[in-house]
């Protein structure tokens, strides 16, 4: 008996092989036109694929053989996720035509889950228009009607898109719990494999809005395992990567987060390029440029700006860090003035207090640490707590209020520890050991200094590394040191007593490399032993015997 394609298309869809369900689904149609529930499984196939086109195509059909069955809500159903797919993709037109004809299909009378259905990209359409009284509204009704028909991917679409509202105007108390009911609905696996993408990708971008990173870790946590699971899955791998990559990068994993975005970059370019390329190159350059690596840093800022409508701060701390003072102010101002959305100004606001501080702009870094502060305040995020504590200690440095600049730098390095940060601890600490020196006790401002040292060879950051030097009493012992920062990197770990297995594990290199770099500290420092070479660390000072 020869196989059934639509059958086993049908058993492959179920278990979630979208390829083979694709390709099975599509061998069926070929040989006798599918039902219109059919081309809603091989138009939900073709997108999980990445055939974007294709299953637009397959949803056009489904409507047109909805409406020839005179199925008027189904009809508006496959024209509302034709609207729903073109308002991610960015194509308005199209979206706003099919919404249209969706609310042409359907009676105004008709007690139906497509009533709810279709205020989902209304909502989505009202908040990119900054309406967020309108959006929140239309996700409202829209939760509603979803438990009133237990419907449950219409239900995590409206109380994503209705946190996403909340969040907009700073209500995180009322968002955050509308997220943890679709974490509960997502990772119980009760919504359609497209919602549950789209709901994995919205919600982390809602949690980075709010600032809250515990819930982003968890959530990216998920949406990483959901993808590997389903590694067929096209459209949401490389977005689950410039996740990671975030994550990742808060972490102190800088090898890892370079190459999950370099890995999300290589997903979404190509052909048929995906939204988030922008975002990925974005996370590629603020790699390079942490790790000293300017030109790279510029070009990939310059790529990303081809597809996101400004790379700040990132360009503007680039121009900071290169000496050109002025360019960056007038690139962060620029960008502020630009700005309107909360969210996005909160992102640049630590940037404009370190660049208008470097200006000497006292004014100006006040009035942006103060917003700052507002934000974090009506957020409740510890993340912005972190960074408007940390602000404030640099701005009192400027006026040499020492003793409050060390209380509230002690401040944000203790909510950065909370937070597993070590790049913005080490730059805490940097403060501290500032606000020390100020206080005329060299002692502990050394030890901070040490820390902080440590901290950024450790991670790779060798502009900050240097900029240590510039407060550091030993500073002429550590810039005559040979070694480069990866070198000095594996000195300090040696010193420490860990093994080259332990060195590779910690650095994410294959102890290969690390042998190699061994040999050349002992070739380009004259030593012969591990016990030395703990020596020279501890003689030169790149370790504090304090």
């Amino acid at each position: 008996m020869a196989a059934d394609p639509l059958r086993l298309g049908r058993e492959a869809f179920r278990r979630q092989e979208w390829a083979n369900a694709h390709a099975l689904l599509t061998d069926a149609d070929r040989q006798s036109l599918l039902e219109p529930d059919d081309l809603e499984l091989v138009a939900n196939a073709a997108y999980l694929v990445g055939h974007d086109d294709e299953g637009s195509r397959l949803l056009a059909r489904e409507y047109r053989a909805r409406l020839a069955h005179t199925d008027h809500s189904g009809a508006a159903r496959s024209a509302i996720w034709l609207a729903l797919h073109f308002i991610l993709s960015g194509e308005e037109t199209l979206a706003n035509a099919w919404l249209q004809r969706a609310r042409r299909v359907l009676p105004d009378d008709l007690d139906c889950v497509e009533q709810g259905l279709q205020l989902v990209p209304a909502g989505l359409e009202s908040a990119a228009q900054g309406d967020a009284a309108t959006a929140t509204a239309s996700f409202g009704t829209a939760l509603e009607i979803g438990h009133r028909f237990g419907h449950q991917d219409l239900a995590a679409l409206a109380r994503t898109g209705l946190s996403e509202s909340l969040i907009a105007t700073g209500d995180t108390r009322q968002a955050m719990p509308l997220l943890d009911e679709v974490f509960v609905s997502v990772t119980a696996h009760e919504l359609s494999p497209v919602t549950a993408g789209i709901v994995y990708c919205a919600v982390i971008e809602a949690c980075m809005d709010a600032f809250d990173l515990p819930r982003a870790q968890e959530w990216t946590a998920a949406f990483t395992r959901w993808c590997a699971a389903q590694p067929d899955m096209v459209p949401y791998q490389g977005n689950c990567q410039i996740h990671r990559a975030r994550i990742m990068q808060f972490q102190g994993a800088w090898p890892d987060a370079f190459d999950a975005a370099q890995d999300a970059y290589r997903r979404l370019v190509g052909p048929l390029t995906r939204p988030g390329i922008g975002a990925a190159l974005y996370q590629l350059a603020e790699l390079h440029r942490l790790r000293g690596q300017f030109t790279e840093a510029k070009d990939t800022y310059l790529q990303a700006s081809r597809w996101v409508r400004d790379p700040q701060p990132g360009l503007a701390l680039l121009l900071l860090t290169q000496g050109r003072t002025e360019a960056a102010v007038a690139a962060i101002r620029r960008s502020l003035a630009e700005t309107a959305s909360p969210p996005e100004r909160s992102r640049l606001l630590g940037g404009a207090v370190e660049i208008m501080l470097a200006s000497a702009d006292l004014s100006g870094a006040r009035a942006a640490a103060e917003e700052l502060g507002a934000r974090a305040g009506a957020l409740g995020s510890l993340w912005l707590n972190a960074e408007t504590a940390q602000w404030e200690g640099a701005l009192l440095l400027a006026e040499q209020e020492y003793a409050a600049a060390l209380g509230a730098a002690r401040q944000a390095w203790s909510a950065w520890q909370q937070l597993d940060a070590p790049y913005e601890s080490a730059r805490t600490r940097v403060l501290m050991g500032r606000a020390y020196r100020g206080l005329g006790d060299g002692h502990s401002a050394e030890l901070e200094f040490d820390a902080a040292r440590w901290a950024f060879l450790h991670l790779g950051a060798g502009p900050d590394a240097a900029n240590v030097d510039r407060y550091s009493n030993r500073r002429q012992a550590i810039r005559a040191n040979p070694l480069t920062v990866r070198e000095t990197q594996v000195l300090l770990l040696v010193a420490s007593g860990k093994s080259n297995r332990e060195i590779a594990a910690e650095l994410f290199l294959s102890e290969k490399t690390v042998a190699h770099h061994a040999s050349n500290i002992f070739t380009k420092l004259d030593l012969t032993s591990r016990a030395a070479a703990t020596a020279y660390a501890y003689e030169h000072g790149l370790i504090n015997r304090s």
